[in-house]
């Protein structure tokens, strides 16, 4: 014989039980009309998967409730009110749909008769103590209602009112109902409730770790506002006054947009934090540096070929080949506007003047100079700075420079390019890859900022002592070698530029200072052996040094003869500071 299917949405009802019914849904009410119409008084009350009315099998459960239609009740808007008795758990067979209404052959789910047994009264008076933990720590439902139905009435009641008052999941409310005992039923039930206390508990350790966080954060913040307020009337509330300071100066800086919301959001954190904390300070720290970059601020002073060949000339003595190929580059710059082009690397034995270019094609264009040194480098932070986070953060020595020389166009000297190392720390060559190609440096990223920075403006000016340089820096530089200077190159540099210097830092009067060429080709011959100026320079102040301490410091004039450069040479000789083996003396 074939049932009508009663759809329930999220109700489970237990067999041995008699309940109102209210139905509002018009396939319901006409599944309920048809039934009764037909002479057939019983329903099979069927949990549904979907929210709404459903529409084909699969939206139903395939176990129900047999139920008895005892009354029906028909409101005016057309619901129906229902007093329905519960007899059999029963499953579906052959379920077919028929105008939105199912119907289904049944085969009743026999259940054992041990209501009375032993187990199941203890798990029964088990489950009610289960029932009141969860009670009193929910507080969502009160288990003197649960009690009272537990000793006034049967044990299906009991298990109903166990799956309505806890909110059991309909999927477990169904295998409670197809359980084929009491006991088992009992025993499902229990294990959810277990479940659920412990879910409870889990949740209240969560809801009380967050509440002492947000009570923490409330308590920082309050004492915070009274120390702020404190501050304000010991008229000490510069931090206040430095934090409004440091918004303004973010929201006119010029930098990119990026890198201003990066600011603002690392701002934001830094308000709500204690000035006195470390990570505020950090914070600080970080935006201070962020905003002495130097974003749009430039050295605009015109290209002048005609100055720069002055420089060069007035600075440097000899290296005529040196000096085309610099003007030829700065020509470049002018007609361009821009730093587009190969990247100049000075190679040539010490002190031939490869740095002191770099200062002199500073002063040629009008620009700022810096000069990094990379002797002995092996760690990539050197050019791409730490992460902020990391204990002694800082910048790279790239955003050190232009942050020091507060323009974003300077000429910075990488000096000794070919003494760099490598380790384990990283390498820094493929950091300076980067800073050196045109097309990438524009978006240059320090570890320590965070945030892009445009290099394109810098000019790069390398200098080495050999070419052991790798292929990639090679193909990003263009170099020109530096050749000694000439004995004459020598006398004339000597005569302009190293006598003046000698002097200078000997605290003599360079009027009082009467030297010969052929004096100053005779320390070149007999006391230095470099191609470079610098021990002329060297041999020169130890003279000027002697000299003093043989007239009481008192500069008189004095001509410096061979022999007399020799007589006053001859300590240093005899002490073994002269470098040079098997020279010629006169003394």
């Amino acid at each position: 014989m074939r049932n009508y299917i009663l759809p329930f949405r999220d109700l489970v009802v237990s067999p041995g039980l008699t309940v109102p019914v209210l139905i509002d849904n018009q396939m319901s009410v006409s599944c309920v009309k048809t039934a009764t119409g037909a002479g057939h008084h019983q329903l099979i009350l069927v949990p549904q998967h979907s929210w709404s009315y459903p529409t084909n099998v699969d939206d139903i459960y395939h176990f129900g409730t047999m139920a008895d239609v005892v009354q029906i009740l028909t409101m005016p808007d057309g619901a129906i009110h229902a007093l329905v008795r519960t007899t059999d758990v029963v499953a579906l067979r052959e379920i077919e749909v028929k105008d939105g209404l199912f119907s289904a052959t049944t085969e009743v789910i026999k259940i054992a008769d041990d209501m009375n047994a032993e187990q199941t009264q203890m798990l029964r008076d088990i489950l009610a103590d289960n029932m009141q933990a969860l009670a009193s720590s929910t507080r969502k439902f009160k288990a003197e209602k649960l009690r009272n139905v537990l000793n006034n009435y049967p044990l299906p009641a009991f298990v109903d009112s166990v799956i309505q008052t806890a909110d059991i999941d309909t999927d477990v409310a169904v295998k409670v109902l197809c359980a084929d005992s009491w006991e088992k039923k009992l025993t499902i039930l229990l294990e959810e409730v277990k479940l659920m206390a412990e879910t409870v508990k889990i949740e209240e350790s969560i809801n009380k770790r967050i509440h002492q966080q947000m009570e923490q954060g409330r308590r920082e913040a309050i004492l915070q506002e009274k120390m702020r307020a404190l501050q304000k009337e010991m008229g000490e509330d510069d931090g206040e006054m430095d934090t409004a300071n440091i918004r303004k100066k973010i929201q006119k800086s010029a930098m990119p947009n990026d890198a201003k919301e990066k600011a603002m959001n690392e701002w934001k954190r830094m308000r709500s934090m204690s000035p006195m904390s470390n990570e505020g300070g950090l914070l600080k720290t970080y935006l201070d540096e962020l905003l002495a970059m130097p974003w749009d601020k430039s050295d605009e002073a015109p290209i002048d070929l005609k100055k720069a060949r002055e420089v060069l000339d007035s600075e440097h003595s000899g290296m005529q080949a040196v000096k085309e190929r610099i003007l030829e580059h700065i020509a470049v710059m002018k007609k361009t506007k821009s730093n587009q082009g190969t990247i100049l690397c000075f190679v040539g034995a010490p002190g031939v003047g490869k740095t002191s270019l770099g200062r002199s094609i500073a002063t040629a264009l009008g620009r700022k100079y810096q000069r990094i040194s990379l002797g002995g480098i092996s760690d990539e932070a050197h050019f791409r700075g730490h992460r902020k986070t990391y204990i002694g953060a800082q910048t790279g020595r790239i955003m050190d420079a232009l942050k020091r020389c507060k323009t974003n166009n300077p000429v910075i000297v990488l000096d000794e390019i070919d003494k760099m190392g490598r380790d384990w720390r990283g390498d820094p060559e493929s950091a300076l890859l980067e800073i050196l190609d045109p097309e990438q440096n524009k978006t240059f990223r320090d570890h320590y900022l965070e945030v892009d920075f445009d290099l394109s403006k810098v000019m790069f000016i390398a200098t080495a002592n050999s070419l052991n340089l790798s292929n990639a820096l090679k193909d990003r530089m263009e170099i020109i070698e530096i050749p000694g200077y000439s004995m004459d190159d020598k006398i004339k540099i000597a005569r302009e530029h190293l006598i003046e210097r000698s002097a200078r830092d000997t605290g003599w009067d360079v009027e009082n200072i009467v030297i010969s060429d052929d004096a100053i080709k005779h320390i070149i011959q007999n006391y230095t052996s470099e191609q470079g100026v610098r021990e002329i320079k060297r041999e020169l102040t130890a003279i000027l040094r002697r000299s003093l301490l043989e007239n009481n410091c008192e500069d008189i004039k004095t001509e410096f003869t061979p022999e007399k450069i020799d007589e006053l040479l001859s300590v240093r000789k005899s002490a073994g500071f002269n470098k040079k083996i098997g020279f010629h003396a006169h003394a």
